[in-house]
């Protein structure tokens, strides 16, 4: 049952006001855009733990001591069409980016045999193009997938680019796809200065077709690219009218020769409130923590999942290094958390 207890008047001074928020969050209440651009402009200090040890008490509720792990397989890498700015993949830059054409079936296998091994619940089959059309990629697609959810090592999600008709949702969703990752990035106001190629609209429009055939959704975005509070409390409140399921933070990480290289990283007491924030506004989604983290958080990685973060991406990115799986396991034993095992939708 949902709480009718109603927002009150944020006294900035007296930071009291976190743990009545928190309380009725845990009773089902909802985060009001006030209280959520005021938990976004927290200061360092007393007021910003009181929020973070909150964060975690909604972790514990909807989540227990379970972290979701995911990993992903990039089976066509590089010479994107698209010009978003943070990406080493956009063909409109010059990087040390890897290129490669399509992956055949084994090593997508393999890479799910070795998802199993670590305890891993979901890998995502990941290609750099615009879009999925019907045709014959499509087909080869939705027969990895089929032959991924089949094998029974891992959960079969994908990343591949937009979908602009429901009958490639449904195409998925009947192949045996069981997560679909299409991020907004950022708020709708700054979408244009991190790409242009395509509109915010067509990334909306993709999860909801997505949605629409019961595919789970996976949606977040990237922080850090200049954005402001408000875009970042605008990308959250979005999330929620969207009703996404699962929802990756990354960091920016700049990499040289994309527009964003000299982009200052964000501290890691901004990115452990951001993910507290995203906590309280989105109690109930799977909040992982993805790109970035180690370069930006470093010492303080433990403290994501104080922040409220259930999730976590394992073994390397698209095309940065992450630390060693190993290294994530003993992070999650030292803290007496468990992976989330199995591989149920």
């Amino acid at each position: 049952m949902v709480s009718t207890m109603v927002a009150q008047p944020i006294d900035a001074k007296n930071w009291n006001w976190i743990a009545g928020l928190g309380q009725r969050v845990l009773a089902g209440g909802a985060v009001s855009r006030e209280e959520g651009e005021a938990l976004l402009r927290l200061e360092p200090g007393p007021a910003l733990f009181e929020m973070l040890a909150w964060a975690n008490r909604l972790r514990e509720q909807h989540f227990g001591n379970r972290i979701h792990l995911c990993s992903i397989v990039n089976i066509k890498a590089g010479a994107c069409p698209e010009d978003c700015r943070f990406c080493a993949q956009s063909s409109y830059y010059q990087t040390a980016s890897p290129r490669h054409g399509w992956l055949a079936d084994e090593p997508v296998l393999q890479a799910a045999g070795e998802a199993q091994r670590n305890g891993v619940r979901a890998l995502g089959i990941v290609a750099a193009w615009k879009e999925l059309k019907e045709g014959p990629v499509l087909d080869q697609l939705c027969g990895q997938i089929s032959a991924l959810a089949q094998s029974g090592r891992a959960r079969a999600d994908a990343s591949l680019g937009m979908i602009k008709s429901q009958a490639v949702a449904d195409r998925l969703k009947s192949a045996g796809l069981a997560c679909y990752n299409h991020n907004l990035e950022t708020s709708r106001r700054f979408f244009p200065n991190v790409c242009t190629t395509h509109s915010y609209d067509d990334r909306v429009a993709t999860v909801r077709f997505l949605k629409q055939a019961g595919v789970q959704v996976c949606c977040g975005g990237i922080l850090g690219m200049g954005e402001t509070v408000a875009d970042r409390l605008d990308l959250a409140l979005m999330l929620r009218e969207l009703a996404v399921d699962l929802v990756p933070l990354n960091f920016l990480n700049p990499i040289p020769g994309t527009p964003f290289e000299k982009l200052e990283p964000l501290q890691p007491l901004e990115i452990l409130k951001t993910i507290a924030s995203f906590r309280f506004i989105l109690p109930r989604q799977e909040i992982m923590i993805a790109g970035g983290r180690v370069v930006n958080l470093r010492d303080l990685q433990s403290l994501m999942f104080m922040a409220g973060a259930s999730g976590l991406m394992v073994g390397n990115y698209l095309t940065t290094c992450n630390q060693p799986v190993e290294k994530d396991l003993q992070l999650l034993k030292d803290l007496q958390l468990e992976p989330l095992h199995g591989v149920r939708s």
